[in-house]
């Protein structure tokens, strides 16, 4: 996948509403706000909003952050990637946010590096990314790391998800725990209305997921709400921890764990680097107007909002394919509805008490199907052939088990030993014509051969 450059519309787009056909508008600032975009943008930017809340809660929960953290990520992403619409725009509909790929990750750092190291942790991230941007390095991260390798680093995740969850689904309130057996009769009770709520959000979004996705998640909340009305659920706790700006200054006391926060760094920024040039394949796809993204300006704002983000704790952002879809589907033409979607953000972040009337089930009937979207990412892969679907496989299974960092780097090293093999034996290739190759095909080769 490579960047495109938004001033040269593939094809005149079409308005479904109108019936008319328009050309894509390129003109300064068109990305990021159009007066007659206006109504749509704010309707789309209020549904997404309030979509985006429940999912990044999770998100910050599955990465050990703080929820107001998570949300005060998001709302910065997005005031990031408004400004950064008007000046050199990755793409006209995405929505940023805290990512559910790197929930996981961002999850080993902390018990790893200590949340007081995660900020400069996120710092070092946000550098080396700009260093990426700088030189447009995306495109041979992107021969070098195939695309299946990556939808099975995501699926390990999405198992990961969906099982940290799990415990929601039978949670109950304190005064309800039962000392003398665990499935008790309302803990079963309990496991009925979760798979209830499971099932009904499955079947909203298989029905509206290509013309109103936000309903499953409205209708699901709306009812825990109500049920929680009638009925003892355990409820979202929110921690009201302060957010203030300092220094990402690091804490460190050995050489070894400063090799290992370079490291770590190194595949955070890489993974989400990654992950956004997949999500800008997409949007491009969903666009209304046709218009092209450009990666490497979306990596500009990403960086910015890391590396911003550092200074008051906060995680990483990408632009979320799930979020885009539902900003798109809700109306969005311009980035100005990014920005309606970071006041709603913020609207929470700042009553974050509004919170605690959503019911921990509900929440973790979301993050649960949002792990299975993931995992079944692979049936992508289906289309590469079966050694791709394979090492996806292996990747995947080798993420859950051994761990991200670990099994991404086992899953790389499979794949360069098989590419030597045919190399060598199949093709009777020298060591030096090996080598030679590989870095041919860091230059704009083929690496994905297996």
């Amino acid at each position: 996948m490579t960047s495109h450059n938004i001033d040269k519309p593939a094809s005149p787009a079409h308005d479904h509403e109108s019936g008319n056909t328009m050309e894509p508008v390129t003109i300064p600032g068109s990305a990021a706000f159009q007066v007659k975009y206006l109504a749509r943008d704010i309707q789309a930017g209020i549904i997404t909003g309030a979509m985006a809340i429940p999912l990044s809660v999770g998100i910050a929960m599955m990465s050990d952050y703080p929820i107001k953290v998570g949300l005060a990520t998001v709302a910065f992403a997005c005031l990031i990637g408004w400004i950064n619409a008007w000046i050199r725009p990755g793409n006209f509909i995405g929505s940023p946010g805290i990512a559910a790929g790197l929930a996981p990750v961002l999850a080993i750092g902390v018990a790893s590096f200590g949340m007081e190291n995660m900020a400069f942790v996120i710092f070092l991230t946000a550098l080396m990314q700009a260093v990426i941007w700088k030189y447009d390095w995306q495109r041979y991260i992107l021969i070098a790391v195939p695309g299946y390798l990556v939808e099975g680093l995501l699926a390990g995740v999405g198992l990961k998800i969906a099982l940290k969850f799990m415990d929601m689904t039978y949670e109950l309130p304190v005064d309800q725990v039962s000392a003398e057996s665990f499935w008790n009769g309302a803990r079963i009770q309990m496991c009925l209305i979760s798979l209830g709520g499971f099932a009904m959000f499955v079947y909203l979004f298989s029905k509206f997921k290509d013309s109103q996705p936000a309903i499953p998640y409205f209708v699901l909340i709306l009812a825990g709400v109500i049920l929680a009305q009638f009925m003892p659920l355990q409820m979202l706790y929110v921690e009201d921890v302060e957010l203030k700006f300092a220094l990402p200054i690091p804490q460190f006391d050995s050489a070894l764990t400063w090799v290992y926060v370079i490291l770590f760094a190194a595949m955070l920024a890489v993974i989400d680097v990654i992950e956004q040039v997949m999500s800008n394949a997409a949007i491009e796809k969903i666009d209304p107007l046709r218009r092209k993204c450009n990666s490497n300006n979306s990596l500009l704002a990403i960086w910015i909002s890391n590396m911003g983000a550092s200074f008051f704790g906060g995680m990483t952002n990408l632009d979320g394919l799930a979020k885009s879809t539902t900003n798109r589907l809700a109306g969005a033409y311009t980035k100005f509805s990014v920005l309606i979607i970071g006041l709603v953000v913020t609207f929470f972040l700042i009553y974050s008490e509004y919170l605690a009337y959503l019911p921990k089930f509900a929440l973790a009937a979301i993050m649960i199907f949002t792990g299975w979207k993931m995992i079944l990412g692979l049936v992508h892969v289906t289309h590469y052939g079966p050694y791709p679907l394979m090492l996806a496989v292996l990747c995947g299974g080798l993420v859950y088990k051994v761990g991200i960092f670990e099994g991404l780097l086992i899953a790389m090293a499979v794949h360069g030993i098989v590419h030597y093999m045919v190399y060598y034996h199949a093709d009777k290739l020298p060591h030096k014509s090996i080598i030679e190759k590989y870095f041919d095909g860091l230059k704009g080769g083929d690496m994905n051969r297996p």
